[in-house]
């Protein structure tokens, strides 16, 4: 997709974050916007940084299935046409495999994974019907890698990425006209992590204190990047120098990054 003027795009989570940041780019470069969100004041604050174009919002939960469905039949009828769908919406939790409640591990699921898998097959049909279609699922490094108290997270993150690069595979195998994008960001600085649910006994303050201190890259400049990477039609968007060097690691030690991984997480995650 290397002409966005005019183009319809549908962002979930759009009310704040990297949601929001996409929002004001895309609108820069002359997209028609269907934000959605659960948080209807973040939503008219990101429609009102987009008054340059046509900007409307939708009140959408993303864990209901049918829901979504029914979103992105609203959209294609408001619009006529969708382009662009970029499955942003997600959610945090920090527990350990013992401790996390079967509660807590669907919400994450429901949200993260089953968010971005019902958001990309309710909105296949009206991209591959507009000609010029592009699914963007936003995965993240922890969907490249394991890490202690991440299980939840890397469950849903890793399974997000799955899904998308064998979607990118089907649609070419299939020639239809949609190309597809797995995101990868590494620390963001939004509010993911003082939104997120935390397992009985950890230190919710030092966690988020210590997200705070590894998010390296401000939401506008990840927005860049992600809507470059749309227009060069990438199949994994890396976000951020620790993404990169998260991308090498991976690549040079295979499973032996583990015991690199859990020395970093002895000092930094069992506070």
């Amino acid at each position: 997709m290397k002409e966005l003027q005019n183009k319809v795009a549908a962002i979930t989570g759009a009310g704040s974050g990297i949601g929001r940041a996409l929002a004001v780019n895309l609108a820069g470069r002359g997209c028609r916007l269907a934000l959605s969100d659960v948080n209807e004041a973040g939503l008219k604050e990101t429609a009102a940084a987009c008054d340059a174009v046509e900007a409307r919002t939708y009140l959408l939960d993303v864990s209901d299935r049918d829901a979504i469905y029914a979103h992105a039949e609203a959209v294609a009828k408001d619009f006529g046409q969708v382009n662009l769908v970029i499955n942003n919406a997600g959610v945090a939790l920090s527990a350990s495999v013992r401790e996390m409640t079967d509660e807590d591990f669907k919400w994450i699921m429901d949200i993260d994974f089953w968010g971005v898998a019902h958001g990309t097959r309710a909105f296949l049909p009206h991209l591959i019907s507009s000609g010029d279609g592009h699914v963007v699922n936003i995965s993240s490094v922890f969907g490249l890698i394991g890490v202690p108290k991440q299980s939840a997270y890397n469950a849903a993150k890793f399974a997000v990425r799955g899904f998308t690069e064998a979607l990118r595979q089907e649609m070419a195998l299939e020639n239809q006209p949609v190309t597809v994008s797995c995101v990868h960001p590494g620390g963001i600085k939004t509010n993911i992590a003082r939104a997120a649910r935390m397992g009985k006994s950890e230190n919710a303050e030092a966690q988020r204190n210590g997200f705070d201190k590894l998010a390296m890259t401000p939401p506008e400049k990840a927005a860049d990047i992600i809507v470059r990477g749309i227009e060069k039609d990438e199949s994994r968007i890396l976000v951020g120098p620790d993404a990169w060097g998260i991308e090498v690691l991976n690549r040079a030690l295979g499973a032996a990054y583990q015991p690199l991984v859990a020395r970093f997480s002895r000092k930094n995650l069992y506070v």
